[in-house]
């Protein structure tokens, strides 16, 4: 999203966070911007009932957690190290400053939030009206359009484990395997040393 050495020139920090490590609790004051350099964070929440509902995935260069720097409302979310992972932190007025001094970035910027507003709206209306086969197919083909790790023949191969894609889906793990399996059939994915391609 915004090139490291600019991050750096800005005031910026690289942080180290363990697997299973929390960047910042739910109802927490959002107080930095925050870019991966390597690994993966993943944003959640948790019913009432202790089952995971995943937000969204970020793996390298992808920021998240930007929409409290800008209204000044708390986190609606947590955010989770899946694997160890190294994080630019950049404070929030420090963030601010530096979009208002690059018109570029800050355009370029807009347009990311914009993008992640659509796919929250058309998530929302798969999750609430359509077959769980229909569901898995747009996440999947959302992280294939959105991920630098397609082949040449462009075949996107899913790192998501089967728990992930019922956290991002509203599905159970059970429900996902079977979905899988009947795509599977009808030529929408194939299936790898035990890892999903589309």
């Amino acid at each position: 999203m915004i090139d490291p050495k600019i991050l750096l020139n800005s005031g910026g920090k690289l942080k180290k966070y363990n697997r299973g490590e929390v960047l910042f609790e739910e109802g927490a004051t959002a107080r930095y911007y925050y870019q991966v350099h390597i690994g993966e964070i993943k944003m959640n929440n948790y019913n009432q009932d202790g089952k995971e509902h995943i937000q969204g995935i970020f793996t390298k260069d992808k920021s998240f957690g930007e929409p409290p720097l800008f209204a000044d409302f708390k986190y609606p979310a947590n955010a989770e190290a899946i694997t160890d992972s190294e994080v630019w932190l950049l404070s929030k007025q420090k963030f601010l400053t530096l979009l208002e001094e690059n018109p570029k970035i800050h355009h370029k910027f807009t347009s990311t939030l914009a993008l992640r507003l659509y796919y929250k709206a058309i998530m929302v209306s798969e999750i609430s009206t359509q077959e769980p086969e229909h569901r898995i197919l747009r996440i999947l083909d959302y992280f294939k359009k959105n991920n630098s790790k397609k082949n040449s023949s462009n075949i996107y191969k899913v790192e998501l484990t089967r728990q992930q894609l019922a956290d991002l889906t509203g599905l159970r793990v059970e429900t996902v395997i079977r979905s899988i399996k009947k795509l599977e059939q009808k030529g929408e994915l194939f299936i790898k040393d035990r890892k999903v391609h589309r």
